[in-house]
């Protein structure tokens, strides 16, 4: 009688697989996703059987790299985003490499190496661009009179988003990579080509329509700056000064001799504050201006610590990631309205103020690198002074005053000299209201943008199976 495995055994971490479906791997994690097996149509063939080539980009190091004006953009996972699209926020560029072409329009673009759950986000260039790859990249050309370079684009990220490339690759030195062989031989799903152009049309379609829901909610999201200069009647100079300067000794403010603190492009700004409301620094406004504690964790899950990355730059002012935490004890207690910011480090420069507000069930507080700013709630609103922190009036004076040589160091001591236009506590609430019903539209709009994807996602993957035709 053939071994089974007790019902009161979890399968997702106990399971058995017949000696004759082993494929030369021997690591469960291979051998755990179905989701792979459920693609056995008759017109599941391997990859290399629908493309004309497999070729991964060049490494370069720093001193290989060159800057914008001399180079050219040399294509690496982080530009490549969780949807697939192709992302040039993040930049590396490279110098013409004489031997090295450029990639070609419609070429796949597939992630081989990464962590394990971002290995096999897959990118399609989609315009003629003169890009390199790096060697964390594999191009991919399709042979389009076979399957669709579109269609293999969605396919790979659909496996990706099933974890199919994450019990497929291999581990070493804490990266995970999928090599070229195993890329080559992968089983993939290829429809006629009607019908795959008519999965790209509901994917794309999608696509297009969270396109637009996203330019709204970033325009709306980019409405908030000037709303908040206005109602505080301010007008900021041109984003604009001298990469060199001189300053006389005597004129150096403070005994800082750092430039950043010394531009006088900051010193213009400063004196366009008192156009409409009394000026008034954080110290003034403020019970307490601390940085966190140290970083004992404990397993006492009653004591909640929140770290700089768990402050996120979201739609809403108040928006943290309170899932990924850890627990520390002893430690002092946030209290609601508290304003929370990185006080040390790059992310500093990120300009990302907000404001704790959770229920009383746990002990909440912050690590050393981040800094609390307690709101006496007689004099301001919490909410609207996080706002103008987060504003252009906020970044011009955040960024006078950050100091330190190597890792950027805001600090309490810093932080209480910053000056916020001040009106009534009913105009206050005022603007925080208003400025908040915007930040929920835009982020209305970008749920409704990803619930679309969602849904064609899910339709994409159900037509691929088999388990449903496509609609009209």
């Amino acid at each position: 009688m053939p071994y089974s495995v007790p019902k009161n055994i979890d399968p997702n971490k106990i399971f058995l697989v017949n000696f004759s479906e082993l494929e030369g791997r021997l690591d469960p994690i291979y051998y755990a996703s179905n989701f792979l097996h459920r693609f056995t149509q008759s017109h599941s063939v391997k990859l290399k059987d629908v493309c004309v080539s497999f070729s991964s980009g060049f490494g370069a190091g720093k001193d290989e790299q060159t800057d914008e004006k001399n180079g050219y953009i040399q294509i690496r996972p982080t530009n490549i985003n969780n949807n697939g699209e192709l992302v040039f926020d993040k930049n590396v560029f490279v110098p013409l490499q004489k031997t090295v072409g450029f990639v070609e329009k419609r070429t796949v673009l597939f992630n081989n190496t990464n962590s394990q759950e971002l290995v096999g986000k897959t990118a399609i260039l989609l315009e003629e661009r003169e890009l390199y790859t790096s060697n964390h990249i594999t191009s991919i050309v399709v042979d389009e009179t076979k399957a669709n370079a579109e269609y293999i684009w969605i396919i790979l990220n659909v496996y990706q988003r099933n974890k199919i490339f994450f019990s497929l690759c291999t581990n070493w030195n804490n990266q995970s990579g999928i090599g070229l062989d195993l890329l080559q031989s992968l089983k993939i799903p290829v429809p006629p080509l009607h019908i795959q152009q008519q999965i790209v049309g509901v994917y794309n379609a999608a696509l297009s329509l969270r396109k637009k829901k996203l330019s709204v909610s970033k325009a709306k999201l980019a409405s908030i700056d000037q709303y908040l200069l206005d109602e505080l009647g301010i007008t900021l100079p041109e984003d604009s000064y001298e990469k060199t300067f001189i300053v006389n000794y005597k004129d150096v403010d403070g005994g800082r001799l750092d430039p950043m603190y010394n531009i006088d492009y900051y010193n213009k700004c400063e004196e366009r504050f008192t156009a409409k409301h009394e000026l008034f620094t954080l110290k003034e406004l403020s019970k307490s201006i601390f940085q966190g504690c140290g970083q004992d964790l404990t397993e006492n899950e009653s004591n909640k610590l929140l770290k700089v990355k768990n402050i996120q730059v979201g739609n809403v002012i108040n928006y943290l990631d309170i899932e990924n935490i850890k627990m520390i004890p002893n430690s002092k207690r946030l209290e609601n309205g508290d304003i929370i910011s990185p006080f040390i480090g790059e992310a500093i420069r990120q300009i990302k103020f907000s404001v704790f507000n959770q229920d009383g069930k746990y002990v909440w507080t912050v690590d050393n690198n981040t800094g609390v700013i307690r709101i006496n709630s007689s004099k301001a609103v919490s909410y609207f002074i996080a706002e103008v922190l987060n504003s252009s009036i906020g970044k011009v004076q955040i960024e006078k005053l950050i100091s330190g040589g190597g890792v950027p160091f805001l600090g309490a001591n810093n932080v209480k000299n910053i000056k916020i236009p001040l009106p009534p506590l009913t105009k206050q609430q005022e603007i925080a209201d208003h400025i908040s019903a915007i930040r929920a539209e835009a982020k209305r709009l970008e749920q409704e943008g990803e619930e679309i994807l969602q849904s064609a996602r899910l339709q994409v993957e159900q037509i691929i199976l088999g388990e449903k035709d496509i609609e009209g």
